[in-house]
């Protein structure tokens, strides 16, 4: 998505409470040179451009699989017999993996190297995408997914790690304006390239596609991205990535399972309380690593928390507003999957251009006005659908809502970057941003999770109401997360001079 940190590249001081590897892989890095710019430069390559336009297209595949398979729904419901819980599966497993797994990614980059690593991603994300494609099963569809996520998370920092230790000076803001424009685009053409090549070959092609695409890459980075010698001295916390991913899972297994079996269902409760454990498991396990994944204590900065808190809401917006609007215009309304892409394409374009304005207005307005403004518009734009009917025009009331929420949520995701990042201190930018960069990815997979429980009767009936009520919902949240804001963003304008780049 757009204007998110990547939460590889981390800045980290001296001490055993922070984890020891450079941001960028350098391992020359020393503990007071926390900004990027202050590296030394490392030896450029004569191929980097080359390299980088292969590296940003397998990122790209990694964004376009967050929204390209929302269009596709349908199809998959009726070809494999999918129940609502398999399709809410079928979003959230994929950011699930990407996210929780993202910060070990991360942390194997600095210990074995870019290269490796990237290559290992690669090829994951590849097989899986060939093996989600020919899923005939709803195990298997979901098992490939979260492959595809695994794939994700070794393959994105490593290919950040690349594009900041390759390029320098004013190389490497043009560089990594590059790399921030893929998150910019890869949602906007997801949903037009899912719709069309649904209605066209099907929906299997959504991750066939990637097959060649993956190859190619595969063959082309041996060739273009110089083999660097790692980090000394990675410390690695898998079981603090597994314990934070089995915890997110177990929630949201208990929102699903919610919709069809109430929240009394034991079963439910069992999987609601047993991520309460977990988490609380994942932060005893923080505390007494030596090398933690995520170092709690940022949680004490009010800089961070908001701009986790805003992160957290503006993507489970989002990511809802996309799962909900693709299952109700083709169930509910009888559009075409190449139709409801058309239709979501305007709503993309929205979030670019939300951020783009956001970028702008919180060095003047300051965080809070942002966050809060944001948060409003996209509350204006969300209360026309909770008020839809069967006859409500999609392009005169539906489509109109949700590009006005969209301006809102793309103005939230650049407040919550700059906010976490830029007003809190250089050295600790890094863990910032792989604390926000997680939220990132755990409120795509919580808020599509709640979504399709409150409208699981319109997803699986003839009940259209009920999508009206989880419009209603997120009309709720986004009015009651901008009253909050007002309580928990800080005021001032953030620095934004020196801070890390988002994709």
């Amino acid at each position: 998505m757009t204007a998110t940190e990547h939460p590889h590249d981390q800045h980290h001081p001296p001490g055993p409470a922070h984890p020891a590897a450079d941001p960028h892989g350098d391992p020359h890095h020393e503990p007071g040179h926390h900004d990027s710019s202050h590296h030394a430069p490392g030896p450029a390559h004569s191929r980097r451009w080359a390299a980088l336009a292969v590296i940003c297209l397998a990122q790209f595949m990694l964004v376009l699989d967050v929204t390209v398979v929302n269009v596709a729904l349908p199809d998959m419901a009726a070809d494999l017999g999918l129940g609502r819980a398999t399709l809410t599966w079928v979003v959230a497993v994929y950011t699930l993996c990407f996210g929780g797994l993202m910060l070990l990614g991360g942390r194997l980059a600095d210990a074995f190297g870019a290269r490796p690593v990237m290559l290992t991603g690669l090829a994951v994300f590849t097989a899986a995408s060939l093996a989600t494609g020919l899923a005939g099963t709803a195990a298997w569809l979901i098992a490939g997914r979260a492959a595809q996520g695994v794939g994700a998370a070794l393959l994105s920092p490593a290919a950040l790690a690349f594009v900041t230790t390759s390029f320098h000076g004013p190389e490497r803001h043009k560089a990594l304006g590059v790399w921030a424009a893929i998150g910019g685009t890869g949602s906007a053409i997801g949903v037009l390239v899912g719709g069309a090549l649904t209605d066209g070959p099907g929906w299997e092609w959504v991750f066939y596609v990637n097959v060649p695409v993956g190859i190619a890459v595969l063959a082309a980075v041996p060739l273009l991205v110089p083999r660097r010698a790692p980090a000394p001295g990675v410390r690695l916390d898998a079981p603090g990535a597994l314990l934070v991913t089995a915890a997110t899972g177990a929630l949201i297994y208990g929102l699903v399972r919610a919709g069809d079996d109430g929240w009394g269902d034991e079963f439910t409760l069992l999987a609601l309380f047993g991520s309460v454990a977990l988490y609380a498991a994942f932060a005893l396990v923080e505390r007494a690593t030596r090398a933690p994944l995520m170092d709690l204590r940022m949680f004490t900065r009010r800089p961070v928390l908001a701009g986790s808190f805003l992160m957290l809401v503006a993507t489970a917006l989002l990511i809802s507003f996309f799962f909900l609007g693709s299952v109700y215009l083709q169930h509910a309304r009888g559009f075409g999957a190449l139709e409801t892409g058309l239709v979501f394409l305007p709503v993309a374009v929205g979030v670019a251009a939300g951020a783009h304005l956001g970028s702008r207005l919180v060095g003047t307005l300051g965080s809070r006005a942002c966050a809060a403004g944001g948060m409003a518009v996209t509350t204006i734009g969300a209360v026309p659908l909770a008020l839809l009917s069967d006859d409500t025009s999609v392009y005169g009331v539906f489509l109109p809502g949700l590009v006005v929420a969209s301006l809102g949520v793309g103005a939230v995701f650049v407040t919550a970057t700059t906010t976490a990042l830029a007003m809190v201190a250089h050295e600790e930018a890094g863990l910032a941003s792989g604390v926000v960069n997680t939220f990132h990815e755990v409120g795509g997979s919580v808020g599509v999770a709640v979504v399709s429980t409150v409208a699981a009767a319109g997803i699986t009936g003839t009940a259209s109401g009920a999508f009206t009520d989880a419009y209603l919902l997120l009309a709720i949240v986004a009015g009651v997360s901008a009253l909050l804001s007002v309580l928990l963003v800080p005021r001032g304008r953030p620095d934004t001079t020196g801070m890390p780049h988002a994709h």
